[in-house]
């Protein structure tokens, strides 16, 4: 494996997206990352800085995240299109039949979807905050932030930090009310929009057969996370054939944003059954 890590930035064109996307290039098993929603690359900094070394990991940003543009077409990616996403930059890295997803929240239930209908691609999940349902915090808590007026951006971050983000240190929180307040109105429309959808969606087990999900699935989870209930994991566990339930103490929903220890639990997976 080589000493150094080759960083590359670059973007691919889909049907209607420009996605942009890094690989940070070197000879160790293959890792990729997919952002929770309205989050970019930038949440998996620390794990960047942790694993970039020892594994040749790709990141990238759906629509309405971080820098990436919809040229045509409605404002926000449908759940197809976004699973297409995820294809085609597999494609473009020239990601390995071996590689491990790593996805948060939302992102896991583009992968898990992705897992159903393209088993031979990947080795490997793990899904950080995955629920099979929103539960009535997360209900409640869309259904509050949709109300607020469009220019009130320091409401709506309060909103969301109140609800299920006041175990994030400090600057993660800055960085959020900062994004809240620099977000472009189409994107801040798109969010609440994904949002409902969300709400008004069909359990994921009714969205994705999760039966055709044949590969080693991991399911993070931590104790205090206010918007998925243990209970929901703890189901969602047994309707995917070759998975197990980790639950992480001390911290929420954002896990590793929270606490760079939750990355130590990561080490662990991959490194006890690796992926050669």
């Amino acid at each position: 494996m080589e000493d150094s890590t080759l960083q590359i930035k670059s973007t691919l064109e889909t049907e209607r997206f420009v996605i942009p996307y890094r690989i940070y290039k070197n000879k160790g098993p293959h890792i990729v990352c997919i952002n929770g929603v309205q989050q970019s690359m930038a949440m998996w900094q620390s794990f960047i800085a942790r694993f970039s070394r020892r594994y040749r990991i790709v990141l990238f940003d759906f629509p309405n995240q971080g820098k990436a543009k919809i040229i045509f077409g409605p404002q926000q990616a449908s759940f197809s299109e976004q699973v297409d996403i995820l294809k085609a930059v597999l494609n473009k890295t020239d990601v390995n039949t071996d590689a491990t997803i790593c996805a948060a929240s939302w992102g896991g239930v583009i992968a898990v979807d992705f897992a159903a209908k393209y088993p031979a691609r990947i080795k490997r999940l793990i899904l950080a905050s995955l629920g099979t349902k929103p539960n009535k915090k997360m209900v409640e808590t869309i259904k509050k932030g949709a109300a607020i007026d469009m220019k009130d951006r320091s409401s709506m971050s309060e909103v969301l930090l109140k609800s299920f983000g006041e175990d994030l240190p400090l600057p993660v929180r800055q960085k959020i009310i900062s994004q809240f307040r620099t977000m472009k109105e189409e994107d801040l429309r798109a969010f609440y929009e994904h949002g409902l959808f969300v709400i008004s969606s069909k359990r994921l087990s009714e969205m994705v057969d999760l039966k055709k999900i044949k590969v080693e699935t991991i399911l993070l989870n931590g104790e205090k996370d206010t918007i998925i209930d243990l209970d929901d994991v703890k189901f969602l566990a047994t309707q995917i054939p070759n998975c197990k339930m980790i639950i992480v103490k001390g911290v929420g929903h954002f896990l590793h944003l929270e606490n760079e220890r939750v990355l130590d639990i990561y080490e662990d997976i991959l490194t006890s059954h690796p992926i050669k």
